[in-house]
């Protein structure tokens, strides 16, 4: 593909869309910052496609980005998006991601361009008719009851390869009139990931020639297509017992018809081809937004409760469900679309400039690739105000608009079966939801994982029948052959449990956290720490359940504060992961200013007399600067001296830390630390001390002095930051070791100074942990006997480091990304 900037202009006028305005027009549209020489935005794509693409639209309607030697142009505005779609659908057909199907799969409606698709799709439209609709809906609600008939009670789904099954299921009955094996099943699932990512890869290749090549990423993507093509095979060969095809089914019309260019009828490659468009894009975005639909319920029971409500309203149990009656269930329609909004399944779809046209005020050259995100395009707070909350009553008042609500596409390239789908999601969630209860088992949640769709991982849930009692979250699954048990800890090596007892629990008040956690969504936003769409991956990792976990009585304004403060400094830490990490100048230059904001209001000031940040045009780092003017008033507001500038103290040798590292990094002494200098190091830098005084904020009074001039307890606040760090230091392992800067990990510590195993560095410090624990318990203990009015502070020391073991174990903060693997 030529460059955009060197792209030959060719002698065709300029197409544009009927009612675009006369504006001035640019030769290309900006060019987003970030390029990295060779790769250019590769990497960064690669790394965080939804964030990385979401960014872009601050710069503009078009942005360019470099993909390697390729230039795209990723198109942000919704309008434009539509005129692309719509007026400029004939001068800009599909592009290279979907064309690397086209070798694989043939010329099939989801290929074809021009006569050849118009031609398909009336072929194929009557199979998608309103006079089919009653009968497909038929088939989704009996293969539906089937399937949820064969769970049992205290089972435990892994969901995303349940909807899997259930969504072919659907189409392979539905629109075939064919039963799939289990093998057969099994064995498309399998292969569908490996075609997904070969299909991305291929498509960045610099030049077609290198999808020849025996590369593994090659024949992986081979065989995908080999095992698809073998499962459609058995959906649509008539033989046997089908030899009888049923009028009406996908390839009885396909059979039937002939072809309009040629007056032949149309070959078996050409069936097959049109099956596997179906099975492809009628399974995996349907069975993932089923996924996300059951998620989203299990956060927010109190749509659930009313979508069931409209359910025993219009669709009462026991009845097969018609079209008429789907029309009349308004708020489950709205959850639906606000599933498919927050979790659009395209990430990224293509076209290119067959000939130079116009788009916005950019003239865009002949040769052109356009790159458009569904999913940057839903979460645009522009439209969507508060766009990563779930809010189905949105679509009460009609939503955004039609062209900015494009999930199935528009124009002459939109989803055909769009009806189908629709009634797919609403049907089987019906059945599932009147049957069963789903419970999350304790620990998982979906997460986003994408390709060329927005997957969802993750997610297990425990099954209870409809009317039953919940079973608690850390009921254990039965030991029934063929039930799947929850996922490990995703730790090298878990730490010792503790007792029962000593387990904190969220169930009374995971509302409270949930709307604390939309709280602090909105600080975050609107501080401008992160954009919108960095939300999404930052939201995972559910820092409000560690406030939950750790502060368990906590409420109001200071459970807000506990969430902001946390949420800062996972911000702030996360920014020293780049550059200002190894560059000790940059990160002074970060952190004196903060250190500032504690002596100008800490020990002697109130935080009420706190001169206020005004300057009207922020610099760069700026906004963290002002977030932690807010945070520190918000703390030492009406707090006495004394912990004012203890406070201020610990804070400071907390941030501190930070140049502190990029000074060992950049002189290169990380290898060389010993363990007693590492831990003293990092002992403040997980900022325990600063969430320990925030114990007396919470209670309402200090501490007694009495206590805290006790030897014991600065030795049990040294023990319970350092159980703290040696337990991030265990889930973070695997991140850490992936990261190419030097990192202060205690595992790779004593990897290097005893010169021992992974395994064996892993047990040593998860037996530390259970030294520093029992030591605390002695040391706790002595203290209560000897300041009794100090329990509460004492109780608190305990429950923080509980908090941040069950939050550590469960969090997606941690998670390593698969890559593709070419």
């Amino acid at each position: 593909m030529t460059l955009l900037t060197e792209t030959r202009q060719r002698d065709v006028p300029p197409r544009t869309a009927p009612t675009a305005p006369r504006t001035t027009r640019t030769s290309v549209p900006p060019l987003a910052p970030g390029a990295v020489p060779g790769l250019g935005h590769a990497a960064a794509l690669l790394r965080d496609p939804l964030g990385f693409l979401g960014s872009l639209s601050r710069h503009g309607g078009v942005v360019r980005i470099r993909l390697g030697p390729r230039t795209v142009c990723v198109v942000t505005d919704a309008p434009l998006v539509h005129t692309l779609l719509v007026a400029l659908a004939y001068d800009c057909p599909r592009g290279a991601v979907q064309d690397t199907l086209k070798t694989a799969f043939g010329d099939g409606l989801l290929m074809s361009e021009g006569q050849a698709h118009r031609d398909r799709r009336r072929i194929i439209q009557p199979a998608f008719g309103p006079d089919r609709m009653a009968e497909y809906v038929a088939v989704m609600h009996q293969v539906t009851e089937e399937r949820a008939g064969r769970w049992h009670p205290e089972q435990v789904l892994d969901v995303a390869k349940e909807m899997n099954h259930l969504a072919l299921e659907i189409v392979t009955r539905s629109l075939f009139d064919a039963r799939l094996s289990e093998d057969a099943t099994l064995a498309f699932h399998q292969a569908l990931p490996d075609m997904v990512k070969g299909q991305i890869v291929q498509s960045l290749y610099p030049h077609p020639a290198l999808a020849r090549l025996p590369l593994p990423v090659n024949r992986r993507f081979d065989a995908a297509v080999r095992v698809l093509n073998q499962v459609v095979d058995q959906a649509v060969r008539p033989t046997g017992a089908r030899s009888a095809e049923r009028g009406g089914t996908l390839p009885a019309l396909l059979r039937a018809a002939t072809d309009p260019g040629t007056g032949r009828p149309l070959t078996e490659a050409d069936v097959r081809s049109e099956a596997i468009t179906m099975f492809g894009a009628g399974t995996e975005t349907v069975s993932t937004t089923l996924t996300w639909l059951l998620d989203e319920l299990l956060r927010h029971p109190e749509v659930e409760a009313r979508l069931l409500a409209e359910l025993d309203e219009h669709l009462p149990a026991g009845t097969v469900p018609t079209p008429e009656a789907l029309a009349k269930l308004t708020y489950t329609r709205s959850v639906t679309q606000e599933v498919v909004r927050l979790h659009a399944p395209n990430a990224f779809l293509m076209r290119t400039a067959q000939v130079p046209v116009d788009l916005g005020p950019y003239r865009i050259p002949a040769g052109t690739e356009l790159l458009y995100s569904l999913t940057a395009l839903h979460r645009d707070p522009d439209r969507y105000p508060d766009p990563l909350r779930f809010r189905p009553e949105r679509w009460q008042s009609g939503g955004a608009g039609r062209h900015s609500f494009l999930p199935f596409g528009a124009g002459k390239h939109k989803c055909i079966g769009e009806a189908f789908a629709w009634a797919e999601l609403t049907v089987a969630a019906a059945a599932i939801l009147r049957r069963w209860r789903p419970v999350a088992v304790s620990g998982t949640r979906a997460r986003e994982v994408v390709w060329t769709t927005v997957q969802a991982h993750g997610l297990r849930v425990r099954l209870t029948p409809r009317g039953a009692r919940v079973p608690r979250p850390d009921t254990p699954p039965d030991d029934r052959v063929g039930v799947e048990a929850p996922p490990a800890a995703r730790c090298p090596v878990s730490i010792p449990a503790r007792a029962p007892a000593a387990q904190p629990q969220l169930p009374h008040r995971s509302g409270e956290l949930r709307t604390a956690a939309a709280r602090h969504a909105a600080w975050v936003v609107g501080r401008n720490l992160l954009t919108p769409p960095e939300m999404t991956r930052y939201g995972a990792y559910a820092l409000h359940e560690l406030i939950g976990h750790a502060f368990p009585r906590t409420h109001g304004a200071n459970l807000d504060l506990l969430v902001d403060m946390l949420g800062w400094f996972t911000i702030l830490d996360d920014r020293f992961d780049g550059p200002p990490g190894r560059r000790p100048a940059e990160a002074r230059a970060v952190v004196d200013p903060l250190i500032d904001v504690l002596h100008r209001t800490g020990a002697d000031r109130t935080a009420a007399s706190a001169p206020v940040l005004s300057d009207p045009a922020p610099r760069s780092g700026d906004h963290l600067l002002r977030a932690w003017h807010d945070l520190w008033s918000r703390q030492a507001q009406g707090m006495s001296p004394s912990w004012r500038a203890r406070a201020a103290r610990e804070w400071q040798a907390c941030l501190e830390t930070f140049p502190a590292e990029a000074e060992h990094r950049a002189r290169g002494t990380v290898p060389v630390l010993g363990l007693p200098e590492t831990m003293r190091l990092r002992r403040h830098g997980s900022c325990l001390y600063p969430f320990m005084n925030i114990l007396e904020r919470v209670h309402g009074a200090d501490a007694p002095a009495a206590l805290h001039a006790e030897p014991a307890l600065h030795r049990l606040r040294a023990n319970t930051a350092d159980a703290a760090t040696l337990i991030n230091d265990l889930y973070s392992l695997e991140r850490e070791e992936r990261q190419s800067a030097a990192a202060f990990n205690t595992v790779l510590t004593l990897q290097r100074i005893r010169g021992c195993t992974r395994s064996r560095a892993v047990g040593a410090v998860r037996a530390r942990v259970a030294r520093l624990r029992r030591e605390n318990d002695a040391l706790r203990s002595d203290l209560r006997r000897r300041h009794p009015a100090g329990r509460w502070y004492l109780d608190g020391t305990r429950e923080l480091i509980e908090g941040v073991q069950a939050w550590t174990s469960t969090s997606d903060r941690y998670l390593v990304a698969d890559g593709p693997r070419p």
